[in-house]
């Protein structure tokens, strides 16, 4: 088409026009050859080249309708974060074949503030990487940790598919351990009009009688019920409020809804999610996922911390209400790495399950970075070693900085491994935001430079995260 080089899988021919994304030098490319009307460019040889900006990405959108992202709804999701708006090509060869629903386009309002980042930039580079691959299958976008009504604008009008509200701020933690009469006093005070409901009618319909599920039977008692009340009733009434101001503004246009309490501090018990899940579905809200919080510890960027058998104990609980309501799916949140688990949670949840990645890719381009460029990777380690204290405020993380070797004390060779020390990994996942307001040129060029070798790893480390879930994903499509 052009003395560009081509992407193979990206050219497109429809209604007469032929599309193809190529590579000039680090940048990238569409040509576009035919009818060319809402394309802007410059014509070489016949063929409109067109820079990626929003405004081509929008118009191809609107001729090609799988570009766009759909809702999911209850089959097995996988969210594949992406912090540099590089890893969707290697996201797709992990995640052609497996049946699993991909969400390409996920970056939460926090991570889009740490780095700078639109939703609109988000989703735009998950689309280009969907046309450099040739994937036509259906594939999400995820608003992610939506907390405020005035963090949805910007999502719904870049045409994102799938909403984790969550009210997290709004769960007391203390209710956990609150005296009867103490629950008594916060539930009185909740936002009974709001809730639509009042504490006879809720006490009718849990305390009536045992509620029998699938191998489990749940016995509300006044206070499990208080409990369950104090603790996640204003986080109801939240999620309640972003959903109509969300359902307003998306005008009709169907879309995914997940409620996340999993960045709060205390266990979800089994009543607690009953009531949750209860409470939600019972208003009609298009839930179809719902994140708790599960015993022992999900960080960021490394295996689950604890003891897999009572994690194990309580997952079967879990399992058996989601397949009670049979309407959505659970979400493991700050998912990625947890190798230990992945198998629990695909024998327990079946193919009702959504695992939500972030900063792992992130690593990832790292790792090529310490095998290409040790100088940057060393200036990025000494950075991240300084900018810690202050990046780790917002996360639950065991890294101890002392346990990350010194600069001095490692050689090139060693460096790659870092990527697989617990301290070393938590230590540059979480200082991402710092790392790329200082060296995000050097990045992004690296990883423009060696796209495959970062297709590569991508493939190989995501590849680990979706087996587990793959045979369940292929059953629920059938």
């Amino acid at each position: 088409m052009t003395h560009l080089k081509q992407y193979p899988h990206s050219v497109i021919e429809q209604d007469g026009t032929t599309y193809a994304l190529a590579r000039d030098g680090r940048d990238k490319k569409l040509c576009a050859q035919g009818d060319t009307a809402g394309f802007s460019g410059e014509t070489a040889n016949g063929t409109l080249v067109c820079p990626l900006t929003p405004g081509n990405a929008a118009a191809l959108r609107d001729r090609l309708a799988w570009l766009n992202p759909v809702p999911l709804g209850v089959a097995t999701s996988f969210g594949f974060g992406d912090r540099l708006g590089a890893a969707t090509p290697g996201h797709i060869r992990s995640v052609e074949g497996t049946g699993i629903a991909p969400i390409f386009a996920q970056q939460s309002v926090r991570e889009n503030d740490r780095i700078g980042r639109t939703p609109q930039e988000v989703v735009d580079d998950a689309m280009w990487g969907v046309v450099q691959m040739g994937w036509r299958d259906p594939w999400g976008a995820d608003a992610d940790h939506v907390k405020l009504v005035s963090d949805l604008p910007a999502f719904v009008a870049a045409g994102y598919t799938f909403y984790t509200i969550d009210p997290s701020d709004h769960v007391d933690n203390e209710a956990e351990t609150d005296s009867l009469p103490a629950l008594r006093s916060k539930v009185e005070a909740l936002p009974w009009a709001r809730l639509d409901t009042n504490l006879d009618a809720l006490r009718a319909d849990y305390l009536a009688a045992p509620i029998e599920l699938a191998g489990l039977t749940l016995t509300f008692s006044e206070e499990s019920l208080l409990r369950a009340l104090a603790k996640y009733g204003r986080a109801i009434v939240h999620t309640l409020d972003i959903a109509a101001a969300l359902d307003q503004q998306m005008g009709g246009t169907r879309y995914d809804l997940e409620m996340s309490v999993d960045e709060t501090e205390t266990p979800t018990s089994i009543y607690e999610h009953y009531f949750m899940a209860h409470e939600l579905l019972r208003r009609d809200l298009p839930v179809v996922s719902l994140a708790p919080r599960f015993v022992g510890k999900f960080q960021k960027g490394v295996d689950y911390i604890g003891d897999t058998a009572p994690f194990e104990a309580e997952l079967v609980k879990h399992a058996a209400i989601l397949k009670h309501f049979d309407a959505y799916k659970l979400s493991v949140h700050t998912g990625s790495d947890k190798f230990s688990i992945y198998p629990l949670v695909a024998k327990y949840a079946e193919d009702r399950v959504h695992v939500k990645t972030a900063g792992t890719s992130y690593l990832e381009a790292l790792r090529v970075i310490a095998d290409l460029d040790t100088s940057l990777f060393r200036e990025i380690l000494d950075h991240s070693r300084a900018r810690f204290e202050n990046d780790r405020k917002t996360y639950f993380l065991d890294c101890q900085p002392d346990k990350v070797p010194a600069n001095a004390d490692l050689s090139d060779a060693d460096l790659p491994g870092l990527l697989e020390q617990f301290d070393a990994r938590q230590l540059l996942h979480v200082t991402f935001g710092s790392n790329l307001d200082r060296y995000g040129p050097q990045i992004h060029g690296l990883i423009a430079d060696h796209e495959e070798a970062y297709a590569k790893v991508l493939n190989t480390h995501f590849t680990r995260h979706l087996t587990p879930f793959a045979n369940g994903a292929a059953a629920g499509s059938r």
